[in-house]
């Protein structure tokens, strides 16, 4: 057997024992007290965490009667369980990549000595780790915070859409069961469910085309007019426009609600002293879709037209000179010369317009929480987009697995059209062929 090899099987029999025949003393007892100490707890630690990530428990919290008195047994926590399982897969995980790393240092080491190379010392090896793999080490922490903070709690929502999460099964009084795919047949089988889904998901998509639609193409066109030269007062005009988008959308969402409403709101008493009479603005299905688009276009107006005017500035001159020219009118230009302009270099940016409109949860539920209410829908109403029903069904309804089941449409739906529309943009493909 070659002696690198047997440097790695020893290695993989034991933590150090491959460096220990390499004659590195100092690393291999480094690796082996490492290695003691992470068997140790995947042993007495880890391994519990990992069967209760499997079970979800198995003694549910319940009085127990001890003698003629009856007594509270605190048992088991389904979602601690699984939270504490989750993390010690990571820890897991980072044990066989040390155990990996560990195989592979005794196995390279072997190989330099048996190629006549001179092998590092602990000492030298530590400075050569801080300058070979110094971008690593720094981004380790971030790696591990990301880990924890990040994937962790993403993992855990989806897998609380493969259980049965949802009252009136609520830890610690009972447990939490896996149920596979159930949840997914239910929301698009079960009639109470999937109608509900339908609904929700085709206004949802057509809020989000109508709301990046008028937003960017309100916020170019303002953007243009100010642009030209025989406007006067554009720092004013700029100024002007742009306060919706200074002032919090908390603030304003709130106050376009009082604005809309049908009974006090001045909106409504405006129409009524000229005689045309008060608009179900927040109760009328119809009515509330067009008020949410309207207050849109409010909000994201000076957005798309602040991007505008950066990309304005960049246009050279030298091109709406030479169309003039040419004898083309005020709209050629704007079709063949602004237009493409500023669609080239804000395509990306529509593309996440469109994905945050899907998501927009501050205008649908600070201005009508979803109301009206549909009574063919299942704690749903008329202008609930997924993310705010997401929202009721976890938060007010209790219905966690439901809600986790959602919440993977939302992130496949956002993330496939994002895709796929990224990568049919000109800015896109120009990039590829630079490079």
């Amino acid at each position: 057997m070659r002696k690198p090899v047997g440097a790695a099987i020893l290695s993989a029999i034991m933590f150090g024992l491959g460096q220990l025949s390499n004659r590195q003393w100092t690393k291999g007892i480094v690796f082996a007290a490492f290695g003691a100490i992470g068997i140790y707890g995947l042993i007495f630690e880890l391994f519990d965490h990992l069967i209760g990530l499997i079970t979800l428990g198995t003694n549910p919290t319940g009085f127990v009667k001890v003698g003629k008195l009856t007594k509270m047994v605190e048992g088991d926590h389904s979602i601690f369980m699984m939270i504490n399982g989750l993390v010690a897969v990571i820890a897991a995980l980072l044990f066989v990549f040390y155990y990996v790393l560990n195989i592979r240092d005794a196995y390279l080491v072997a190989k330099a000595r048996e190629a006549g190379e001179d092998v590092r010392n602990f000492r030298q090896s530590l400075s050569s780790l801080g300058q070979k793999n110094f971008a690593y080490i720094i981004l380790l922490p971030a790696f591990l915070t990301i880990s924890f903070l990040t994937v962790l709690p993403l993992v855990f929502s989806i897998l609380i859409a493969f259980t049965n999460y949802a009252d009136p099964i609520l830890p610690p009084a009972r447990l939490v069961d896996w149920v596979g795919f159930d949840n997914f047949s239910k929301m698009l089988s079960l009639k109470q469910w999937s109608h509900t889904f339908g609904g929700v998901l085709q206004w949802t998509l057509i809020w989000a085309v109508i709301a990046t639609t008028t937003t960017y193409i309100g916020g170019v066109l303002v953007a243009v007019l100010i642009h030209q030269p025989r406007v006067r007062f554009k720092k004013f005009w700029r100024t002007a426009l742009i306060i919706p988008f200074a002032i919090p959308n908390m603030i304003s969402l709130l106050v376009m609600r009082n604005m809309f409403n049908n009974q006090f709101g001045p909106i409504n008493d405006y129409l009524r002293r000229i005689g045309l009479g008060g608009l179900p603005w927040l109760t009328d299905p119809f009515w509330a879709k067009t008020t949410v688009i309207l207050v849109n276009m409010w909000i994201g107006i000076p957005i798309t037209m602040i991007l505008a005017f950066g990309v304005l500035t960049t246009i050279p001159k030298d091109l709406y000179e030479a169309a003039d020219t040419d004898g083309a009118s005020s709209y050629h230009r704007l079709r063949y010369i602004t237009m493409p302009m500023v669609l080239f270099s804000t395509a990306p940016i529509l593309i996440m317009q469109f994905a945050g409109n899907i998501n927009n949860f501050n205008v649908i539920y600070l201005l009508t929480n979803g109301e009206p209410v549909n009574i063919n829908y299942q704690f749903a109403g008329h202008t609930d987009l997924l993310v705010t029903w997401l929202y009721k069904l976890a938060l007010n309804q209790s219905q966690f697995s439901f809600a986790s089941v959602i919440g993977i449409f939302i992130f496949l739906i956002v993330g496939s059209i994002s895709i796929w529309s990224y990568t049919r943009t000109r800015s896109y493909r120009e990039e590829d062929m630079i490079q």
